[in-house]
């Protein structure tokens, strides 16, 4: 029976104080609501096999044993990553057309974040429109406003930079391999997305609430109101991917630079906790993919030898 809760700022709130047994029971509830309005044959669990979407599988099968996961190897996953995947029962592996390497070779490297590579990669194109390059580069409007779309000042170096640079390598790796798997009808999925992971996830938690279910894209975000601190206190009494037990607090794409630069404010970068855990792969992507020149103009530090960039003149 599909049912809508609410879904304001208010009830997250509520809803993330809740202690963590409360939080599955509210999780399942949800999963029984979207499978029975659905129908278990139209649902799958898209599975990284990272933490969230592990405790996710976890509940799913609780309940529904049979519903399958599904698993884009785009080969950017870690080692650990993979042979916990195939550690799994009933699990679809999917591949996707292009590998990394070619991806990057034909539209350019993921860098800085997806908006603002996507910005860069328009700019860069000849047969831009002269009005939609005017938005881009933020030229003041007739409001006197400049757009929301502009691309940032400080990142306007890029448009020099002696290598491509595109959003394109998420959509080709990972979501074309799944569009393709579902025209074949089981096209309901449950994702493990929280709304304390970011703004925009917030935002569309409050949107739509935890089931989506009239969004272009229907789809089920049972652990949506969850913390990450529900995530591993869940994860004390199941298998994990043993990547975490390697300093690593996210997984995702290993060779993906979107972010790299906020985490070396804090601390280490995933590049050079690379280098330390997984020392081969770390000169493939450096040497093979050409990520030390890419980094190294963006003002990331590679794990290599520290140089002064354009990134860090920029204030990255």
């Amino acid at each position: 029976m599909k049912h809508v809760c609410k879904h304001d700022a208010e009830t997250l709130k509520e809803l993330q104080s809740l202690p963590l047994s409360m939080k599955i029971f509210e999780t399942r509830q949800r999963i029984t609501e979207w499978v029975e309005h659905w129908g278990e044959d139209k649902c799958y669990v898209a599975f990284s096999g990272g933490k969230d979407s592990t405790v996710l599988l976890d509940i799913v099968r609780r309940d529904y044993p049979n519903i399958p996961a599904v698993f884009c190897n785009t080969g950017l996953e870690f080692p650990e990553i993979v042979q916990f995947v195939r550690s799994v029962d009933n699990v679809v592996w999917l591949k996707p057309k292009m590998s990394f390497q070619e991806v990057i070779e034909k539209y350019g490297y993921p860098v800085i974040s997806k908006n603002t590579a996507m910005r860069v990669s328009r700019l860069s194109n000849p047969n831009i429109k002269p009005s939609y390059k005017d938005l881009l580069m933020g030229k003041v409007m007739e409001n006197g406003k400049k757009s929301l779309y502009r691309l940032a000042d400080k990142w306007k170096f890029l448009l020099a930079a002696p290598f491509k640079v595109s959003d394109r390598c998420c959509d080709i790796m990972k979501k074309d391999p799944i569009k393709k798997y579902e025209r074949d009808g089981r096209d309901k999925p449950f994702i493990g997305m929280m709304a304390s992971d970011g703004n925009k996830r917030s935002d569309a938690w409050l949107k739509t609430g935890c089931n989506a279910w009239d969004s272009k894209r229907p789809m089920s975000n049972p652990l949506g109101f969850w913390l990450e601190s529900d995530v591993w206190k869940y994860l004390e009494n199941i298998e994990y991917s043993s990547i975490y037990d390697m300093g690593y607090d996210r997984t995702g794409c290993a060779f993906c630079a979107f972010g790299c630069h906020q985490e070396q404010k804090k601390g280490e970068n995933r590049f050079e906790l690379m280098a330390k855990t997984h020392p081969k792969l770390h000169t493939y992507c450096m040497n093979k993919l050409g990520l030390k020149d890419v980094l190294e103009f963006i003002g990331v530090r590679t794990g290599l030898e520290e140089t002064l960039t354009q990134g860090e003149l920029f204030d990255v």
